[in-house]
């Protein structure tokens, strides 16, 4: 179709703009959701290294309380022990002290009996002794060894033959397990308390911790050893009532990497086992190097391992006992985070909303943008052609500093809308659209760029050129559009163009943006005025000169209306059915002081500027009036919309109708080219003027209504068709067309039709074949100054 060239081009342009601006406002929006994630994850981290260091240190502090219980569990026992080898050291003592009504056997039996008393008041003691060496409380070569154990449920006391069992107390099982190194025979190991591993014993039958104590005599001669025997299960019951965590266990191994303890009351068997096994693997004790008492900070101090069982993480807290024992927990990992699952949802809820919202926020900007797009590119854009329109031009005017500008206008265009309607006129500024950016995508070598202007104009914005250059352009497209004819319904149309062009070679930072275009519109308006088809705007007749002359006619104006020198002229207006004169048109001329005459078209603009139109339009009302009273032809008197809604003017016309009483002879001519804002106005003056017997004209028909809408609510008489249709009727189709359209038309209405700038014989006979009512122009007579 016509002009979809401009709009594919300029639909590739959104497109590549909306395209660029998505692209931005997504990577803006990755970018802003990276950085909420790498702040979310900072944060996160942070909060998990603070608040994991935090339980970690509350770990710490329950495992070391477990480890003080048994500590103080341990010491507990070690102090018995050694309360026992102070007993023993006493008695012998008693004995080199001497008393003479004390026998060795009574010495015994009060030994053993004080034994007896500590083992029951030992709670939770399986078993205590006193290992003397040979000869002490004994024959020489012999060693007393009095040893008693806890049996049965009740607790009874059974004191075991270990003299001859044993020879020493060094060949006892518990020696072995317990004194290793071996046990320093000097005063300086005092108060020292041995431990041995578990083991089970056979007398007991139980799980045995056996403490031993060396004796001393006052000498510092090693006596022999104090020994308990207590139930593992003292130990181990302390170890089960730690817990951590929901899923954390506890462990206690002996120094020989035994576990004593079970981990838990859960019924997984075979997991408990293998995380048995793997803290048994670990080997803690050979981690916790020294046991000597030089190494008692270190050897309380807990130590961290990491442990992985079945695919789980775990964290072992573990320290050493005082009793050599391996004493620890295990902790899984993800409870020791489990503190930040809430604050992990938390962020993550934060983090999807605030994204969520986000991305809803950058979709509704993106919407908005692509609107905003699409209505700046519509404020920029024809909406007819698609080319851009005068709000481009203006722009692209501002960003260039040197530019050459064609304006082209369509010669009759509004014919052609009042004729075939505005589908037709759609029709041909498509096609002449269609054409130019045609011609300017295959210009060379310069660039051009296409416009579509208000009403039927077009522009052509090019780099500057030379004059040369500029007309030719201008020759070019002339050519192009009227080379060939339009066709709208199998009906060929001749358009012809009139092309004003301006050019500069820098621009002034004074100058306005539509000062190009301006200059290009005059040199359209010259081109028409010297009947050419096109013209360079000369700067030398310029702005200057327009406001001197402009000045000069302003003046002359207001003398010729002070000195009383505007007169009416009368035109002929020949009755083509009768074939005489039956009317005139009444036009103002200024009298010059020489007698020269100057016609209204040299300073009609410059009384609308001034605001002196209406005392014309007074003045031409009494003097027509005035000359028409005596005779009995019609007469018209051409009134502009700003008469008409004048009050005063309307006035003035009403009082000469009353008082002539002439007002069947009267005919107003309104300017259709004249820029009417209401047709209340008009119809309300034809109204007030109809019933003295006026009768009203449309003067200038086909230049200003783009259809007859208007006309059919309009009570008018006669309608004046414009002179450009008529000048060249005899050898113009289309004007001829246009014409006879307008001519069906007023005679559908019963109006009567009037065809100025009648100027030569063949006009006047396709006016005729036409069967146009009445004649006017230089054929018949111009205006003259009296009536005949």
């Amino acid at each position: 179709m016509p002009g979809m060239l401009p709009s594919r081009r300029n639909s590739r342009k959104d497109l590549s703009s909306r395209q660029s601006i998505m692209w931005m406002l997504g990577l803006l929006l990755l970018v802003f959701i990276a950085g909420m994630f790498l702040l979310s994850r900072l944060n996160l981290s942070y909060s998990r290294d603070a608040l994991s260091d935090l339980r970690r240190q509350q770990i710490n502090e329950v495992v070391s309380a477990g480890l003080s219980r048994i500590d103080a569990r341990q010491a507990a026992l070690a102090s018995y022990t050694v309360t026992l080898a102070n007993v023993g050291e006493s008695f012998h003592q008693m004995q080199e002290t001497g008393s003479p009504d004390m026998t060795e056997t009574m010495f015994r039996d009060s030994l053993e009996s004080s034994v007896k008393a500590h083992l029951r008041d030992f709670e939770g003691a399986a078993g205590a002794g006193l290992w003397f060496e040979p000869g002490i409380f004994s024959e020489k070569g012999n060693s007393y060894m009095p040893y008693f154990v806890k049996t049965g449920e009740a607790g009874d006391l059974t004191r075991l033959d270990t003299e001859s069992r044993f020879e020493s107390y060094r060949n006892a099982p518990w020696f072995n397990r317990t004194l290793e190194p071996k046990v320093e025979g000097v005063p300086a190991s005092a108060g020292k308390v041995y431990w041995s591993p578990v083991y089970f014993d056979l007398n007991t039958e139980r799980a045995l911790v056996t403490l031993a104590s060396p004796m001393f005599d006052r000498t510092g001669r090693l006596l022999g050893m104090a020994t308990t025997a207590w139930g593992a299960d003292q130990i181990i019951d302390l170890v089960s009532r730690i817990t951590v965590t929901d899923h954390s266990f506890a462990f206690l191994n002996d120094r020989n990497n035994r576990n004593l303890s079970s981990l838990s009351e859960g019924d997984d068997t075979l997991e408990e086992q293998a995380l048995i096994d793997a803290i048994l693997a670990l080997e803690l004790g050979s981690s916790l190097g020294d046991q000597s008492a030089a190494a008692e900070p270190e050897r309380n101090t807990l130590q961290t391992r990491a442990l992985t069982v079945g695919g789980r993480e775990f964290e072992l807290y573990f320290a050493a006992t005082d009793g050599g024992l391996v004493y620890g927990a295990g902790v899984p990992r993800d409870e020791i985070n489990a503190v930040l699952r809430p604050m992990e949802k938390a962020n993550q809820r934060i983090l999807v909303g605030t994204v969520s919202a986000m991305l809803l926020l950058s979709l509704y900007l993106l919407y908005r943008i692509i609107q905003l797009i699409r209505e700046l590119q519509a404020s920029y854009t024809d909406g007819l052609t698609g080319l851009p329109n005068r709000v481009r031009l203006l722009r692209d005017l501002q960003d260039r500093e040197a530019a050459s500008l064609l304006i082209i206008n369509l010669d009759r265009f509004n014919q052609i809308n009042s004729l075939f309607g505005n589908e037709c006129g759609d029709h041909v500024l498509l096609a002449v659209a269609t054409r130019l950016a045609g011609f300017s995508s295959q210009y060379t070598p310069r660039p051009l760029r296409i416009f579509r202007l208000p009403g039927d104009e077009f522009g052509i914005l090019a780099p500057a050129m030379d004059p040369e250059a500029v007309l030719d352009l201008a020759s070019q497209v002339r050519q192009l559009v009227t080379g060939d004819r339009f066709y709208w319904q199998r009906q060929s149309l001749m358009v012809d163009v009139s092309i004003g062009a301006a050019m500069r070679s820098k621009r002034r930072p004074e100058e306005v943006a539509d000062q190009l275009v301006s200059q290009a519109k005059v040199a359209v308006l010259q081109a028409r005025e010297q009947g050419r088809h096109y013209l360079l705007y000369d700067p030398a007749v310029g702005v200057e000169e327009n406001y001197e002359n402009n000045l000069y006619w302003a003046n002359r104006l207001k003398e010729a209306l002070d000195n009383d020198r505007l007169v009416p002229w009368f035109q002929p207006i020949h009755n083509n059915q009768t074939g005489v004169i039956t009317k005139y048109e009444c036009l103002v001329r200024m009298i010059e002081p020489d007698g020269s005459v100057i016609s209204a078209g040299r300073f009609i603009d410059i009384a609308n500027k001034l605001r002196l139109n209406r005392r014309i339009t007074a003045l031409m009302i009494e003097k027509c009036f005035a000359s028409f009273t005596a005779r009995t032809e019609e007469f018209s008197i051409n009134l502009s919309y700003g008469d008409i809604a004048e009050p005063e003017t309307v006035a003035q016309i009403l009082s000469a109708l009353e008082s002539s009483g002439i007002g069947n002879r009267v005919i107003f001519e309104l300017l259709e080219s004249d820029g009417i804002s209401s047709y209340d106005d008009i119809r309300l003056f034809i109204e007030r003027v109809k019933p003295f017997g006026c009768r009203v004209a449309i003067d200038d028909f086909g230049t200003g209504y783009s259809n007859f809408s208007h006309l059919l609510s309009l009570n008018v008489d006669y309608i004046k068709i414009d002179g450009s249709l008529i000048r060249n009727l005899h050898e113009d189709h289309t004007a001829f067309l246009v014409t006879s359209g307008i001519v069906q038309f007023a005679r559908s209405l019963n109006m009567r039709t009037v065809a100025e700038y009648v100027h030569n014989d063949a006009v006047q006979a396709r006016v005729r074949e036409l069967g146009i009512d009445y004649s006017q122009g230089e054929y018949f007579s111009m205006p003259v100054a009296s009536l005949t």
